[in-house]
């Protein structure tokens, strides 16, 4: 074995970039956005291999794994405790939480003391103290404790408590303590969430646990680099410790050794779809250098799980990799997938077709997910047409034990990991294996699942191998990592928080969540709204595109190239009548030498004509019913989202945007349209008032006249429109004067105002100069 290995030889990066360019097995990936949550909750629910006799077993089984859990709870403590008394529905553990990311994002101490008072101060921390039998639970509370009360006034009658006492000690040392405590608190967790601060100290303390039948993954801490340097740094941080435990492993083969877990956002600053062309290759090659290199000391490597708009270029990246002859007859290299992923069955068959495909074993860990809460809220800020995980609980429950099934199944190209804290998913994993207890793993998170695995962990019949996904760095790192395991592990409907809470029945966590699924008459969870609807009945939320899904992307940007390719014209229009003129060349502000259109400035007849246009239209469009001016305004916002492609084309060419700003600005124009829509109906509606009896009392809002819309050229549609539909909602007639340099993309959004019903003299508009809007319509 070379104690040494060489960096990728630069023939060797030609490859990679080679590789990365190949398909993947021609099995399409499912759009995450668009695939349909019952379809898939159908699919998983066909897809479990337990009858109603079986399911009796894993209940059983999961019962005893529970019962001595809590019998034997004294002898465990680490994160399961401190979930346990800090969830996350009491003051004390959001303040925990806020004061996690506070402290060590704040850079200066005024601030951060600020932070502490509003988050620590009136928390009740005393009733923690001494409740809990673990060791990191009570030096925790100690620490929050004396915070709240340096910053709390200590009351003469509480003298004698614990915490009074404590809080005069502390009081006369100044707040500065305040930091010192609370730095010291996270330190203490950092003990209990990370196996070490350096890879050597982790190796060191794995040491007693590896002798009882556990083994581990080591996850460097970093994530998100945002420069070259951070993700040197964290490359770096890979590479030597895959030598360390190379080392360590003295030869035991990938199964049996410690491995290794990387996060491919940690080594690249800009791992995103729309940098592929150049990420992905670039990542190839730093995957297949650290991949080359567990394979010559014949260690795992496992590539973490991240957003579900990365993954399509993970499988490309991991495509290629897999691909390498040089990792030909190793069988160490793995990745996670997410149960909670409506796609993560059509994942395996896309791994399962490239192992055949290579002649390669993969190892894969299942996982349930950690970005939950993040997916959701991507794809409503988003406005994507669905969410890429489940809504519920228990369909991520299902999906994991069906797809814990089809990766059992298939042990000859896979060696399954299965990483779970839940009773009841470990019960029916063994129950699916069966008497073959080989070929696979349990896998959990170091400080927690301790007193669930303690009970399987060993060799023999009856026993399983388990490895301990192990984070290594310092506390200043684990913020990222600590504030997804609390969110995920620390909602009161999480196993991991029930387990040691004896006021939660064991019956009640013996739920067969297949069960449950199909008793459910909406199995998306029917309080989550889609993302098109997360506004209410009031008004619908505008269409978003995720560039990442090459099924919606590429025909998108097909239809964005052909209209860029064409040329604008903008003119005044008044009464509907386009007007003639000289024409001035518009050009594209990211190359000058190419034409994007002409512009007819107005003149000082068409400011006259529009005026008197405007002023005439106002009694007539102020008169026009509420319903029927908002319903022009939703046409309007339809007709832009029909027209995306187009007026994205214009946002690039004209005003020089990028494609995500280009969409942004098309979402909030359409946003106003319907908000303003939705606002009108609301307060323009006559409505009777009380008066004497004979009497008719009605309160009615009316539009002022004529308005003019002037808009800058950073927003040329948002604000624009913005402007124009807050007015004509109103009632008033509109005078439109965009700014100079983005008239073409006014003029096409006022075609689409008259398109969508607004009457043509209660909206001109005027491409004028701002010499001629000051001297002629300003003064009006």
């Amino acid at each position: 074995m070379q104690n040494a290995v060489q960096p990728l030889p630069p023939s060797q990066k030609e490859t990679a970039a080679a590789l990365s360019a190949l398909p993947l097995p021609a099995l399409p990936l499912n759009d995450a956005y668009h695939l349909d949550e019952n379809i898939s909750v159908a699919e998983h629910l066909a897809l479990i291999p337990l009858d109603d006799a079986a399911t009796l077993r894993v209940k059983g089984k999961a019962r005893q794994l529970i019962q001595t859990v809590r019998d034997n709870r004294r002898r465990f403590g680490g994160i399961d405790r401190f979930l346990n008394e800090f969830g996350l529905s009491t003051r004390e553990g959001i303040a925990l939480m806020c004061l996690a990311e506070a402290l060590l994002r704040i850079p200066d101490s005024e601030t951060a003391d600020k932070m502490i008072r509003d988050k620590i101060g009136g928390a009740e921390w005393d009733k923690h103290l001494g409740k809990a039998d673990s060791l990191f639970v009570n030096a925790s509370t100690w620490a929050l404790m004396l915070t709240g009360k340096v910053i709390a006034d200590v009351e003469e009658e509480k003298s004698s408590s614990v915490s009074a006492i404590a809080g005069k000690l502390v009081s006369r040392m100044g707040e500065p303590v305040v930091r010192q405590a609370m730095l010291h608190a996270m330190k203490i967790m950092g003990q209990q969430f990370v196996m070490g601060r350096t890879i050597g100290e982790a190796l060191i303390r794995a040491e007693d646990a590896e002798k009882t039948g556990s083994r581990h993954s080591y996850d460097m801490l970093g994530e998100g680099a945002r420069t070259k340097a951070d993700a040197e740094r964290y490359f770096n941080a890979y590479d030597s410790a895959i030598h360390a435990i190379g080392k360590a492993a003295a030869g035991r083969g990938c199964i049996e050794s410690p491995g290794i877990s990387v996060k491919l956002s940690a080594i690249h600053p800009r791992y995103e779809y729309a940098k592929r062309e150049t990420c992905v290759p670039e990542l190839t090659e730093k995957l297949l250098q650290l991949a080359q290199k567990c394979a010559q000391y014949d260690i795992g490597l496992t590539v973490d799980a991240e957003e579900a708009h990365r993954l399509e270029i993970s499988l490309e990246i991991i495509g290629a990799v897999l691909r390498h002859p040089s990792l030909k007859n190793w069988k160490g290299f793995g990745l996670a997938i997410q149960a909670y992923q409506k796609r993560c069955t059509r994942v395996i068959d896309i791994l399962a077709a490239l192992c055949a495909e290579t002649g390669q074993r993969m190892m894969v860990r299942l996982v349930k997910g950690a970005y939950w809460d993040s997916e959701v809220k991507y794809a409503q800020v988003n406005g994507l047409p669905g969410y890429p995980v489940f809504t519920r609980k228990s369909a991520t429950d299902v999906s994991y034990i069906a797809n814990a099934a089809k990766l059992l199944a298939r042990r000859d190209v896979f060696y399954p990991m299965f990483a779970t804290h839940n009773a009841y998913t470990v019960a029916a994993i063994m129950e699916i294996a069966g008497a073959d207890q080989t070929g696979f793993e349990f896998q959990r998170l170091h400080g927690m699942g301790e007193p669930l695995y303690h009970q399987i962990v060993g060799r023999g019949e009856g026993k399983y191998p388990c490895r301990v996904y192990a984070p290594v760095g310092s506390h200043q790192d684990l913020l990222p990592y600590l504030v997804r395991r609390l969110l995920e592990n620390g909602a009161n409907t999480n196993f991991v928080n029930r387990l040691q809470n004896d006021a939660v029945p064991i019956d009640e966590m013996l739920q067969d969540p297949a069960a449950h699924l199909r008793a459910q008459a909406s199995k998306p969870h029917p309080k989550i709204a889609l993302p098109a609807d997360v506004f209410g009945a009031e008004r619908q939320n505008s269409k978003g595109i995720e560039f990442a899904n090459a099924a919606v992307s590429d025909k998108m940007l097909a239809d964005i190239a052909a209209h860029a390719a064409k040329t604008w014209t903008a003119t005044s229009i008044i009464g509907g009548d386009k007007r003639k003129g000289a024409a001035k060349d518009c050009f594209d502000p990211a190359d000058n030498a190419r034409k994007i259109g002409s512009v007819i400035f107005a003149s000082k007849e068409d400011c006259a004509l529009a005026l008197h246009g405007t002023h005439e239209a106002f009694t007539a469009w102020n008169a026009t019913p509420v319903d029927a001016r908002a319903d022009a305004l939703v046409r309007m916002a339809d007709l832009m989202e029909e027209n995306m492609a187009e007026l994205m084309a214009l946002c690039v060419r004209e005003a020089g945007k990028t494609l995500p700003d280009a969409i942004a600005e098309i979402r909030e124009a359409v946003d106003f349209c319907r908000y303003y829509a939705a606002e009108g109906r609301k307060h323009f509606t006559p409505t009777a008032l009380p008066g004497p009896t004979g009497e008719s009392n009605t309160l009615q809002m009316e539009g002022r006249g004529v308005f003019l819309c002037i808009s800058p050229w950073n927003f040329p549609l948002a604000i624009f429109i913005g402007q124009i539909s807050a007015a004509l909602m109103a009632g008033n007639t509109v005078i439109a004067k965009p700014a100079e340099q983005t008239c073409l993309i006014a003029a096409r959004a006022v075609e689409l105002l008259h398109q969508a019903g607004i009457p043509k003299n209660a909206l001109c508009f005027l491409p004028a100069s701002g010499e001629m809007t000051g001297q002629y319509l300003v003064p009006d």
